[in-house]
């Protein structure tokens, strides 16, 4: 292909459709028939990234290779299509309108009135075309959040609009819509997709093909009747009926032909079939498992479940890299004390101690790995996870009685997490965050060596605290050991527990990296314990029997 193809991806009627993993799917088939794809996300709030937002309130903060803090929805893109993103793939009306005023104000519109209609849409165009600039791209798609008639989102219609006008037939506009299905009436209604798509229309674009979300199948005559009203060719209305996994719509898609549809539409042929060979591999031991475990999620913000989406995900990939179906109990960390904690892990193979910020909910994260540590079940703690477990060895072990992280007490007795001094110098929100891919060396023998099988590996990050080196002699001689260093900066990143079944400590954020092509080493090994745990326990029951 001699010339970047755009597909955007907008929602109607109400929010939570799916239009990421319609996005995500897109990118899959694309990249299945042999394209270069990469997926990015237009979002219209006006923070300028989601990593000063609350959990609570969006979800995941997921954090690309480059240390960009973004949308969850940029996790589903790379682990759908095993392609990395970057700052470019994420882009809020925040940074559009910091950008647009740096300009004014540095006079790089030589005294024009600045306005929504060029400037901003003018912006939103170069965000979106940055990436066929910048990679050899065949593909570029865009999701635009929110809904279709929100406030917030007009410029980027606009933008749409304008792309289509200027490109014609090398963009393509594929909207997801609603068909309810009302009990009282017994049937599925169009009506909510018509005014959708009227809402689009009114803001000059029309889509080429419209995804109906639908928990009940859609008849031919529905089918025909969206086609006449909403003026697109039946063939383009897609039906997308509620499925078991997110990781059965590609092949959904592909069975109603989405992908062959946006391929006509942008002219480009292509007789090869995807090759989704591995993908329906995965599947088929992701629904077929042979053995089960349930490992403990102790995390504070367990209420919302998006707040944990790439741990989630990466338990499903480790699942089916082991065959066996892992059921993930969430436990909240501000609920765990001394006289209830063997109640609240009992029945686990495994306790994943959750990343996080702030001092809420860590006395109980801090209970929860003692437990776990002397009763040799399997534990895995990722980034405050691991601080944590430090915290605890400290008091319980090496008899540091206050030990803490100066995150939490400023001034501990005995300060085993810390900022370090290089950090303390810099300035601004999330200035001192080490954000992004950094590289670790291992050590050999080790476990974690084991896991990896290399020795060199690079992860992603999103803290500020540390382990306080001044205390690194201390803890190895009592066994919980470094075994993953950067050198660079002289930096604890691994920490494992010598002469425990299994017990590994992580600063980076593993699950980042995890994808349905490449299950991240460490929860597939994290995994393999807990059936290993099972079996044990198992084995004791019977002879104690």
């Amino acid at each position: 292909m001699s010339k970047t193809k755009y597909i955007f991806v907008t929602g109607g009627v109400t929010s939570s459709l799916g239009k990421g993993i319609i996005s995500a799917s897109i990118a899959k088939l694309l990249k299945a028939r042999g394209f270069t794809v990469t997926t990015q996300k237009l979002d219209p709030y006006i923070n300028i990234d989601p990593g000063t937002l609350n959990p609570y309130e969006h979800g995941e903060c997921f954090v690309t290779e480059d240390g960009a803090e973004t949308d969850l929805d940029l996790g589903h893109y790379e682990r759908f299509s095993n392609v990395p993103t970057s700052q470019a793939n994420n882009i809020t009306t925040g940074i559009i309108y910091q950008s647009v005023i740096t300009k004014e104000r540095q006079g790089e519109y030589l005294g024009e009135t600045v306005q929504v209609i060029p400037h901003i849409t003018d912006e939103i165009k170069y965000r979106i075309m940055l990436l066929a600039n910048k990679g050899n791209y065949d593909f570029v798609i865009t999701e635009i959040g929110g809904t279709v008639g929100d406030i917030e989102s007009l410029p980027y219609i606009e933008a749409v609009r304008q792309m289509r006008w200027e490109l014609g037939k090398d963009c393509v506009v594929v909207h997801l819509t609603l068909v309810p299905y009302l009990a009282a009436a017994g049937e599925l209604k169009t009506k909510p997709t018509q005014h959708s798509v009227k809402t689009l229309l009114e803001s000059g674009v029309q889509p080429d093909i419209i995804i109906c979300r639908a928990e009940k199948n859609l008849t031919d005559n529905l089918k025909k009747k969206i086609a006449l009203f909403c003026n697109v060719a039946p063939t383009s209305v897609i039906e997308c009926i509620d499925a078991e996994s997110i990781y059965d719509v590609p092949l959904l898609m592909h069975k109603e032909n989405l992908d062959t549809e946006i391929l006509k539409k942008v002219r480009v042929k292509c007789t090869t079939e995807p090759d989704l060979v591995d993908w329906e591999k995965f599947l088929f031991k992701l629904k077929n498992p042979n053995k089960e475990v349930t490992i403990g999620l102790v995390g504070k913000y367990v209420e919302l479940k998006d707040a944990y989406k790439s741990i989630s995900e990466s338990f499903i990939h480790a699942g089916a890299a082991n065959q066996c179906r892992v059921n993930v109990r969430t436990i909240h960390s501000e609920l765990i004390n001394e006289t209830n904690v063997a109640e609240k892990l009992a029945g686990l193979q495994g306790v994943l101690v959750a990343p996080g910020f702030g001092h809420r909910g860590i006395e109980g994260k801090i209970t929860a790995i003692r437990y776990v540590r002397e009763n040799d079940i399997p534990f895995l703690g990722i980034c405050l996870g691991m601080q944590c477990a430090v915290i605890e060895f400290g008091r319980n072990v090496l008899g540091l009685e206050g030990a803490n992280s100066t995150e939490f007490d400023k001034k501990p007795p005995y300060p085993v997490i810390d900022m370090m001094e290089v950090q303390k110098k810099i300035s601004g929100l999330g200035g001192t965050m080490r954000l992004g891919a950094f590289p670790c060396k291992l050590k050999r023998a080790s476990k974690i060596q084991e896991i990896y099988k290399m020795e060199n590996i690079f992860e992603r990050h999103r803290h500020r605290y540390e382990f306080n080196n001044a205390y690194l002699e201390q803890y190895q001689k009592a066994g919980l050991i470094p075994v993953g260093l950067n050198e660079k900066d002289n930096l604890v990143e691994i920490m494992e527990l010598k002469g425990h079944p299994w017990f590994i400590g992580v600063q980076f954020h593993p699950e980042f990296k995890s994808t349905v092509a490449n299950p991240h080493p460490v929860f597939t090994a994290f995994v393999k314990a807990a059936i290993d745990y099972a079996a044990r326990q198992k084995k004791h029951k019977k002879l104690s029997e």
